[in-house]
C-alpha cells in the first residue's frame, strides 16, 4: 500500500463508494417509477401516449389517444409528423388516412382478428 494509507482509509473509500453507487441506484429507481407514472392513464386528459417504439438512436414511432382519435406519429430529432389515423372507439372498422397521400387504406378485422386491407 500507499504510504499514508491505512485500513481505515480504505474502508471509508470503499464505504463511500458503496454509498455513492446505493444513492445512484435509488435515483434510477426514483425516475422509473416518475416516469412510469407520467405514462399512466389520467382522467382528464384528453391525449395520452398509448405506445412508442424506438427504430433508431433518435427516431420512434408514438400511438396517440386525442380525443376519441388514435394518431400514429412519426418523431425526429426536429420534426413530428402524422402518418395515420382512426377512430379510437371503433376496434372492428379501422380507416386510415396516411397523411402524405390522399388515399385512404380501410382495413377490417375477420373472425380471427386479422386485419383484412381492401
Amino acid at each position: 500500500m500507499a504510504p499514508g494509507l491505512g485500513t481505515d482509509d480504505l474502508f471509508r473509500m470503499i464505504g463511500s463508494f458503496a454509498l455513492v453507487l446505493a444513492i445512484m441506484a435509488a435515483l434510477l429507481w426514483a425516475l422509473r417509477k416518475l416516469q412510469s407514472r407520467m405514462h399512466s392513464h389520467q382522467p382528464g386528459r384528453r391525449m395520452q401516449i398509448i405506445e412508442s417504439l424506438s427504430v433508431g438512436p433518435r427516431q420512434k414511432f408514438a400511438l396517440l389517444r386525442v380525443g376519441e382519435h388514435e394518431v400514429l406519429v412519426g418523431i425526429t430529432p426536429t420534426q413530428m409528423t402524422s402518418l395515420a389515423h382512426w377512430p379510437a372507439n371503433n376496434s372492428s372498422q379501422l380507416s386510415i388516412t396516411p397523411s402524405d397521400s390522399g388515399s385512404i387504406i380501410h382495413a377490417t378485422l375477420s373472425e380471427t382478428k386479422a386485419p383484412h386491407v381492401a
